[in-house]
């Protein structure tokens, strides 16, 4: 694992500060994405900013996609996995009334930003047969009622699947990461029986160590039904 690279966007809390510090303990090289800088310095000094490349990252900015991926290739000089974590949810009020303009920011981050990522991307993880991961959701398995949240989650799923064929036969990976309710800062008020950050962190971990000839497609991660 020594001196491998990983890059995560939307890294500077819940699943992402969590996947780093995990990641960090395996032994990886990071590359830490997102909107707040201030977070990501702080957990770059947690983690050893010697081992830590920080980015400030707007993800449906193609712009700032491939300023990361310059830095990091000047500061590691190889990506060989990629988290595509960063993501956003809506309002309440369904297809009826949700506020549409939210609805625009959390499509063009939950979907749009992803391609663009993964675009970015693509080119170093092909020269390391790298692995990419994608924060989808339970959601993006179920049908919600009035949910655009779960609707661009569905979109993550159809772009692991998809990815996986437009890959298959150079070597690469694709995973699928899929919690269910997880206690992070997305929520304003904490969920009840909810996974906790570290969780999700586990599952990244364990996609990410499996030997090569391995590609853990999917990984559906739900808490545990409370005791009746």
């Amino acid at each position: 694992m020594h001196n491998r690279v990983l890059l995560i966007t939307g890294a500077s809390s819940g699943i992402g500060a969590a996947t780093a510090r995990a990641a960090s303990t395996e032994g990886y090289k990071l590359v830490l994405a997102a909107r707040s800088t201030d977070k990501l310095t702080a957990l770059a000094h947690e983690l050893g900013p010697e081992n830590v490349l920080t980015c400030a990252l707007d993800v449906t900015r193609m712009e700032d996609q491939r300023a990361m991926v310059d830095e990091a290739l000047e500061t590691f000089g190889r990506i060989d996995a990629v988290f595509a974590n960063a993501g956003c949810g809506g309002t309440p009020g369904g297809f009826s009334e949700a506020d549409h303009e939210r609805w625009k920011d959390m499509i063009l981050t939950n979907v749009y930003g992803v391609g663009l990522t993964l675009q970015a991307c693509l080119p170093a993880l092909k020269r390391s047969k790298g692995h990419v991961l994608l924060t989808g959701s339970a959601a993006g398995r179920a049908t919600i009622p009035g949910s655009m949240y779960s609707a661009t989650k569905w979109a993550v799923t159809g772009i692991g699947y998809n990815l996986r064929e437009e890959l298959r036969g150079t070597g690469m990976r694709v995973t699928l990461i899929e919690p269910g309710m997880v206690d992070t800062p997305f929520f304003d008020e904490p969920p009840e029986h909810a996974l906790q950050d570290r969780d999700i962190a586990n599952a990244v971990v364990y996609a990410l160590a499996q030997p090569a000839n391995v590609d853990v497609n999917e990984i559906l991660i739900r808490p545990t039904p409370p005791l009746e």
